[in-house]
């Protein structure tokens, strides 16, 4: 498997505020940028998955544009993380009790009511296993941070985590991307 993992361009949303699957659009000349960027780099004849979060769609109709070649398609289970109630607040409204109560059981505790970090890895490890069945055709997902961080761990071969020290802090910045 070769995967392209692509993020969204800056998406028009606060400092500061919790928008993982709020549906916020991403600011317009930074997504024309990154597909271009992106247009430059993929090779021929890729299949392109979308998060459906318009963040991501705006990215991938963008890059469609540029390269006629790509197929695309639209994947909810590339969505980011959702964080229920805690969605469109910022970090500090939510307060350090809320995160604390996550951080002491990570892998399964609902932020806002959401979805559990357990939760979320079962989802994109089935996106992952999907990919992998395919075999060595490479494929691009335009998705989120969340999903970059949890593929780091899928190629590492980790599927389930206990502490939020074993959650990855590293992922691409906004327009960028990373393969596996």
């Amino acid at each position: 498997m070769r995967l392209w993992l692509a993020r969204h361009a800056r998406p028009l949303v606060a400092p500061g505020v919790c928008y993982g699957a709020l549906d916020v659009a991403a600011d317009a000349m930074a997504t024309q940028a990154a597909a271009a960027r992106l247009a430059a780099a993929l090779p021929e004849g890729m299949v392109v998955y979308s998060s459906t979060l318009q963040r991501c769609e705006q990215l991938a109709q963008e890059l469609s544009a540029l390269r006629p070649d790509l197929t695309l398609k639209f994947d909810a289970g590339l969505r980011e993380m959702d964080f229920g109630q805690w969605e469109g607040q910022t970090w500090d409204a939510i307060g350090p009790a809320a995160l604390d109560a996550w951080t002491a059981d990570f892998a399964d505790y609902r932020p806002g009511g959401g979805e559990s970090v357990h939760g979320f890895m079962q989802r994109v490890g089935s996106a992952w296993d999907a990919i992998d069945a395919v075999g060595p055709q490479p494929t691009l997902w335009i998705s989120h941070a969340g999903v970059a961080r949890a593929c780091s761990l899928l190629a590492a071969g980790i599927r389930t985590l206990h502490r939020a020290d074993q959650w990855p802090q590293a992922a691409p910045g906004y327009g960028e991307w990373i393969t596996f």
